[in-house]
């Protein structure tokens, strides 16, 4: 398994079938889902684009980081891009591991550090106003 970027609605049942190892004993994942608020202000939905081609590269270079830091057995990061509404999954993150230990902070450290280095943006659907990019004013897309 890897990072990818996807335009397609994420299936965590199916995602969490390509981790199983007979090594593990752990599973560990984390779901982001769409809320209808941010910063008080409510929230219709949202459309997140990315520069692809780069943030599956920055994204693989973080599964790869974490299976070697963590020493896990399996890793995988899949992020939606595309227009989503409240309560779809717009990113998963699972891993499996020997240990839970392992399992959870390997888990943190790949959703951290997508949030962190991959170049994804977001732009929030606000009910009462107009559109507007959010946690990226130094690379937002023009």
């Amino acid at each position: 398994m890897c990072f990818q970027i996807s335009d397609q609605v994420i299936d965590p049942p199916f995602l969490r079938k390509k981790l199983l190892r007979d090594a593990s004993g752990a599973y560990a994942s984390f779901e982001g889902w769409v809320r209808n608020h941010n910063e008080g202000k409510p929230v219709n939905g949202l459309e997140y684009t990315s520069y692809q081609t780069l943030a599956q590269k920055e994204g693989q270079r973080i599964i790869e980081e974490a299976k070697d830091r963590f020493s896990v057995e399996a890793a995988a990061c899949v992020h939606r891009v595309g227009t989503l509404k409240i309560g779809d999954i717009a990113v998963w993150v699972g891993v499996s591991a020997a240990h839970r230990d392992a399992a959870f902070d390997a888990c943190r450290y790949i959703i951290d550090q997508t949030k962190d280095r991959v170049p994804i943006w977001k732009r929030e659907d606000y009910l009462d106003g107009p559109t507007e990019w959010v946690n990226c004013p130094d690379n937002t897309p023009r």
